[in-house]
């Protein structure tokens, strides 16, 4: 599964850092994936005092707490500095997004060693958090120009089923022979994964993790484990139905399914049976979007649910709750995808009169 990779790549990052990154880890509830993204930018952070100076360490492991209890505010800015004029494996610059994902990272790791844990009779390691006076960076661009730019991205209305129907009659004609043969074992899963995606909003990996069990087509509903654990349970679009029940009739057969394979998408690699993968679901999104000819992601599929969705109830709440959201920050830009009521209330505005 997916979630084993991530644990074994977490267990490798642990083994580079200090034992109270060790009791950080024990002590937080983050998903599989934000854990290792946070313990990525910690241990990036503790390289770079080292490097800088900041620290007197032999590796990461020989860092200690007292060392990130006297880091004062302009150490922070200056690493913040560091990540700004800093490329990235595409050889970009940090985006600020990537940047306030090593601040957040900081901040937790810092709430943990001043607040949660639980060391010398009780007391935390230490109570100075400089991460307090550090703020994340703004964003440079607009909700509407964001919202914007996200409404090319998307497949709302009738092109999500011009999509959907362009993977069963016309793909088989544009892509490779040699791939016709997966592509027609392949169709029906694939088809069912982009429209629970579309149906439900779930993040990619929550889509890769359902199992069998998590289904009930009978009450429309979705059972699905989200970031730290949770259990939720969401509807289901009527129409995404049909193709997930599609789904479902040749999948046993299809990929020799027992009754011990638990997960609901399945692939036969090298004659096993196994979970697909959310990789492997992100690969196949691309490639089918690509030859659609507005190539996305999965998690822009999930936004145009939740874009439908706001537009259709124009209640927030109602859009977190069906992404699996604890607020409604996040949901802000959906009330800026369709600009259709600020255009009309533009045209309403009379022209000056005339001197």
């Amino acid at each position: 599964m997916e979630a084993d990779k991530y644990l074994k790549l977490i267990q490798e990052e642990l083994t580079k850092l200090p034992d109270y990154v060790n009791e950080y880890y024990l002590g937080t509830n983050h998903a599989v994936t934000t854990t290792y993204q946070y313990l990525t930018e910690i241990r990036r952070f503790f390289d770079w005092l080292r490097v800088s100076g900041l620290v007197k360490a032999q590796d990461n492991r020989a860092i200690q707490t007292a060392t990130l209890a006297k880091l004062r505010r302009s150490d922070i800015m200056l690493y913040i500095d560091h990540l700004k004029h800093s490329t990235n494996a595409q050889g970009r610059l940090n985006s600020p997004t990537s940047i306030n994902r090593s601040i957040n990272a900081l901040r937790s790791l810092f709430k943990f060693l001043t607040v949660t844990a639980d060391v010398k009779d009780g007391e935390p390691y230490f109570y100075r958090n400089v991460m307090l006076k550090i703020d994340s960076l703004n964003d440079t661009k607009t909700l509407n120009y964001r919202a914007h730019n996200l409404a090319s991205h998307m497949y709302r209305g009738q092109m999500k089923f011009d999509f959907i129907n362009f993977i069963e009659n016309e793909y088989p004609q544009k892509c490779d022979k040699r791939a016709r043969t997966a592509f027609m074992r392949n169709k029906e899963r694939d088809i069912a994964i982009i429209t629970l995606i579309l149906g439900t909003g779930v993040r990619v990996s929550e889509a890769a993790n359902v199992d069998l069990a998590d289904l009930n087509l009978k009450q429309k509903l979705l059972d699905v484990t989200r970031k730290g654990g949770q259990r939720d349970s969401v509807p289901i679009a009527p129409w995404a139905l049909p193709y997930i029940q599609a789904y479902l009739t040749i999948r046993a057969q299809r990929y020799h399914a027992l009754k011990k394979d638990p997960a609901c998408f399945l692939t036969v690699y090298h004659g096993e049976t196994r979970r697909m993968t959310a990789n492997s679901i992100e690969r196949m999104v691309k490639k089918y979007s690509t030859a659609f000819g507005h190539p996305l992601t999965p998690h822009k599929l999930r936004h145009t649910l939740a874009s439908e969705l706001y537009n259709v109830t124009k209640d927030q709440v109602l859009v977190a709750q069906q992404l699996g959201q604890k607020g409604t920050s996040a949901t802000d830009l959906y009330t800026h995808v369709d600009q259709k009521q600020q255009r009309a209330a533009l045209e309403e505005i009379s022209e000056h009169p005339e001197r």
